[in-house]
This record gives C-alpha cells, sequence and structure tokens, in this order.
C-alpha cells in the first residue's frame, strides 16, 4: 500500500492550516479544517486532480470552518454528479453547540458571523476510515471543550489543531477554554505517542511529540 503524504495550503487572515491526506500516487484526499474559501480549496485540490472523500475538523472556531460549507458543497456537488456517497464533515459531539453558535465559535467578534454542523459527530477513541487512511480520534479539551486531534498511526502523522504548536499551545481564553484541562490533554493523550510522531498543529510549522516533550514551556 502506498504511503500516506500530506499537504498544506496557509488560509484566513489567522494564517491557518488546511490539510490534505493521500496515499502517495492517488487522487483521494480527506480535507482538515478549511479554514477559509472553501470554493478556492476544492479549486486547488480539483486543479491537481484530488477528489474530496471527507473533511475533518479539529474544533469549531471560525478560522478553522469559515470554508466549510462551500467547500462541502462543491465536493458534494462532484460527488453526486459522478454517483458517490456524500462527502461528510466530522467533529466532536461536544464541539456540536459551539460550531453552531456564531457567537462561541468566535466568528461573530472577528466581524463575519457564522453557523457551522458536521454530518457525524465522533467521541474519543472513535476509528474510521476514509480513502483508504486509517485515523483515531483523540480528544484533546482545552482549548475548545470539543477539541480533538487525528492519528494516522501507520504514517506517524498527528494532525493537533490548536492542542499543540511547536513550542507552545492552544490559547484558553475564549469560550469553553481551560488551561488546565489543555495540559492533561496534551501530557495523557499525546505525550503517551511514539516521540516520532510528526505534529502537524492548526498554525505554524510542524513538530515531533519528541520534542514537545522536552522542550515545550507549558508542558514539560
Amino acid at each position: 500500500m502506498s504511503e500516506i503524504k500530506i499537504g498544506r495550503m496557509v488560509l484566513s487572515v489567522c494564517q491557518t492550516n488546511c490539510y490534505f491526506l493521500y496515499r502517495e500516487g492517488e487522487k483521494e484526499v480527506i480535507v482538515v479544517d478549511p479554514a477559509d474559501k472553501g470554493d478556492n480549496i476544492y479549486g486547488a485540490l480539483q486543479k491537481n486532480g484530488f477528489q474530496i472523500m471527507g473533511i475533518l475538523l479539529t474544533h469549531g472556531h471560525f478560522d478553522h470552518i469559515w470554508g466549510l460549507d462551500r467547500l462541502r458543497d462543491a465536493a458534494n456537488g462532484a460527488a453526486e454528479a459522478d454517483g458517490r456517497e456524500p462527502v461528510k464533515a466530522y467533529a466532536c459531539e461536544a464541539e456540536r453547540e459551539l460550531l453552531k453558535s456564531p457567537r462561541l465559535n468566535v466568528s461573530e467578534q472577528a466581524g463575519r458571523a457564522c453557523s457551522a454542523y458536521a454530518d457525524v459527530y465522533v467521541k474519543d477513541g472513535d476509528e474510521y476510515t476514509i480513502a483508504g487512511m486509517q485515523f483515531k480520534v483523540i480528544a484533546t479539551p482545552g482549548h475548545t471543550a470539543g477539541g480533538v486531534c487525528y492519528y494516522f498511526e501507520e504514517a506517524g502523522i498527528l494532525v493537533s489543531g490548536d492542542t499543540l504548536f511547536e513550542g507552545s499551545v492552544g490559547r484558553t481564553d475564549f469560550p469553553t477554554g481551560s488551561m488546565g484541562t489543555l495540559v492533561r490533554s496534551i501530557r495523557e493523550k499525546l505525550f503517551v505517542l511514539p516521540e516520532d510522531t510528526r505534529v502537524y498543529p492548526g498554525h505554524g510549522d510542524s513538530t515531533t511529540i519528541g520534542y514537545e516533550k522536552e522542550h515545550n514551556p507549558f508542558c514539560v
């Protein structure tokens, strides 16, 4: 089976990382956190021959969901034309209310209020396979109550959203945030992963679990 690859687009006023995962040489992709301009995300992937099979949300803040509706609509238009099943968006069950509320997801304060929903609400430990790629849901509350990471064990890839950054962690001063909860999530849920696991955060550059265990000032 071919190797899992990950690509990145940096989008929105917050310079948010929108990732797409695919198997080398294949064209089916999973998109993580459609940060803004869903039409542009769809167009860029389509231009390179990619076909969206699923959309994963690490959490519901505006800068991770602004592009969701348009991306999902475009992907589902293509799926319907091809006679495929609809493309679904996945998020944590505990994030349902935050996704829906422009106040809680901070889009109201950001000047472009939005409300969103997932087609599938997931729980800690759930495992799914989309486009031939298996991943595990790791609930990491703290940045928001329903924040999750997605662990692709085969590839040693963790998409961490705004839970864990290179040398830092997500802010916790927005609704449903808690620094104590966030640090516990990282120590108990993420730092138990193999040290060579490559971490792809919601903002900034990638890092590894091993590096963060040794150097992250918030978690040492």
